[in-house]
C-alpha cells in the first residue's frame, strides 16, 4: 500500500477495535487501552469518543469501561449469515453439477 493514504490516527482506532474484541463482558480500561496501544490517555479518550459515536464502542454503566459496541457485533452476524447462504448455494450447485445423468 502507498504510505502516503497511511493516517496514524485511522490506525491507532483499528488497533483499539482489535483489542476490544474479546472483551464483550469485562471491557477495557482507557488506561488499559493507551498502554496497550502505547498512546496517551487523551488520545485514547478521543479514540473512544469516535468509536462510541460511529456506535463501534462502548462504555459499560457500572464500571466505565469499554467493550465493542452492538455494530461491530452486528457487522459479524451479517457476514455468517451471508457467508451460510453463499455456502448454501455452492453446496446446490455443486450437487447440481456432479449428478450423474
Amino acid at each position: 500500500m502507498n504510505e502516503r493514504y497511511r493516517n496514524e490516527a485511522q490506525q491507532r482506532l483499528c488497533k483499539v477495535i482489535c483489542l476490544l474484541a474479546g472483551n464483550e463482558f469485562n471491557g477495557l480500561a482507557p488506561s488499559e487501552i493507551a498502554k496497550a496501544v502505547n498512546v496517551s490517555p487523551p488520545n485514547i479518550t478521543r479514540d473512544l469518543a469516535n468509536l462510541k459515536e460511529a456506535g463501534l464502542a462502548e462504555q459499560l454503566p457500572d464500571t466505565g469501561r469499554w467493550r465493542l459496541g452492538p455494530k461491530l457485533v452486528q457487522i459479524g452476524l451479517a457476514f455468517t449469515a451471508h457467508l451460510d447462504k453463499s455456502r448454501s448455494r455452492l453446496d446446490e450447485m455443486t450437487n447440481r453439477y456432479t449428478r450423474q445423468p
